[in-house]
């Protein structure tokens, strides 16, 4: 086994996953905190601060941060999820100390100039407005807000308008004092790497983060329920959820499988009865969101006004006749993708890396790819179709936008899931 794991003195884990085959190295940090950590007063605030952390530390300029790691032909980025922020690079092996340098730099000493502030607030704002004129984009958080209201896990990660023009540096600050500590942290490092010498690394160059353990977190609670908006489009974008389970639950890969062989490619039933049988849709697919109390599975699709009305229930009736009459053939196949896709999504120190820390906040610990393996092998057809019918009868959860004059009620959708 490759992986190593030293947890430092402050909190911090540090994992490492050597490949002997590589001459670069993907590094980051993982921070344990997202959208889902916001009150409503400061719904956006991770985001934000993940734009604000490249423009300009104490050392180095907002330039400066750039040219550093592209000087050596190196890539750096950063995203914000609901449940943590990852600051991560890919260099060559021998840019690994500049690389950790840089991102302890961002993550310690960011002097969140107040004019760069004013800047990106604009440029979020930009990004705000592109996802509102983006349907099959925006549709997604449609449907989070009405699967879960009135909590931070429905809210926008992106933040509204009207709070992304208010937020001060004070509120940045302050977040990232009460948030940022090393305890919320995983520093992850895949390729061609020394465990020691990273470990090292981080220790040394990580000496100031703050050390309050705020994490309050408030827990999902799924109410579903109904949102359909007009909007002159050319096609009517709908996702229709049902709650399921977290991470960690023991059902976690048979609804995997369930999922993969419902609407997980060009042989599932959703695309061959949608798609190839009756030519409603360009694009359909289900799809699971998981969290670490709970989650969403959905369906996604693109259809136009006068097929909407066939669309829906043909959704609903697929979603039920695959808890019925499924075969060992699809269970087959649908495991041979999911450990087909585990399998080459560790092909690259980047994806190794990721996996990594992410394995660290969920479960507390590395999965080797056979651990995953023989997980997925293990689920069999009753499991299957257990998870399937576990998804049922509850309350759904139904977005759409666009032309949705011909859309089919609420109430009639959901009697068909407990037909």
């Amino acid at each position: 086994m490759t992986v190593e794991l030293t947890r430092l003195d402050n909190g911090m884990i540090v994992a490492t996953d050597r490949l002997e085959h590589v001459q670069s190295v993907a590094l980051g940090a993982w921070v344990d905190v997202g959208a889902r950590n916001e009150t409503p007063e400061i719904n956006g605030i991770s985001h934000m601060l993940e734009h604000m952390a490249f423009k300009g530390t104490r050392r180095r300029s907002a330039l400066q941060i750039s040219e550093e790691i592209e000087n050596v032909g190196g890539q750096m980025n950063a995203y914000t999820s609901r449940e943590n922020t990852a600051y991560y690079c890919k260099v060559l092996h021998e840019d690994q100390e500049l690389a950790i340098d840089v991102i302890a730099d961002i993550l310690q000493n960011s002097t969140l100039d107040a004019k760069e502030l004013e800047r990106e607030r604009q440029v979020i704002l930009q990004e705000i407005g592109q996802a509102n004129d983006t349907p099959d984009d925006i549709i997604f958080d449609y449907f989070q807000e009405t699967a879960l209201p009135d909590q931070a896990l429905g809210r926008s990660i992106l933040g509204s308008p009207e709070n992304v023009s208010s937020l001060s540096r004070d509120d940045l600050f302050d977040f990232m004092s009460r948030r940022y500590s090393p305890k919320r942290m995983v520093f992850s490092a895949s390729g061609k790497v020394d465990h020691q010498q990273i470990v090292d690394l981080v220790s040394s160059k990580f000496d100031n983060l703050p050390t309050h353990e705020d994490h309050e977190m408030e827990a999902l609670r799924y109410e579903g329920g109904n949102r359909i908006e007009q909007r002159d489009l050319e096609q009517v974008h709908v996702i229709f959820g049902l709650p399921t389970v977290s991470y960690t639950d023991d059902s976690f890969y048979d609804l995997q499988v369930f999922n993969t062989l419902l609407g997980g490619g060009m042989s599932s039933r959703l695309f061959q009865e949608i798609r190839e049988k009756r030519g409603l849709v360009y694009s359909v697919y289900s799809f699971s969101s998981h969290y670490v109390d709970g989650g969403l599975f959905s369906i996604y699709a693109g259809t136009g006004p006068n097929d909407i009305g066939e669309l829906m229930p043909v959704m609903c009736d697929e979603l039920v006749r695959a808890t019925v009459d499924l075969t060992e053939e699809e269970v087959n196949r649908a495991r041979a993708q999911l450990k087909a896709s585990v399998v080459m999504g560790m092909e690259s120190n980047s994806g190794r890396c990721e996996t990594l820390a992410r394995q660290i906040q969920i479960f507390g610990g590395p999965q080797t790819i056979e651990e995953i393996v023989a997980k997925v092998d293990a689920v069999d057809l009753e499991r299957v179709r257990a998870a399937g019918k576990s998804l049922l009868g509850g309350t759904p959860t139904v977005t759409a936008l666009g032309p949705v004059k011909g859309m089919p009620g609420y109430d009639d959708l959901a009697a068909r899931l407990r037909a």
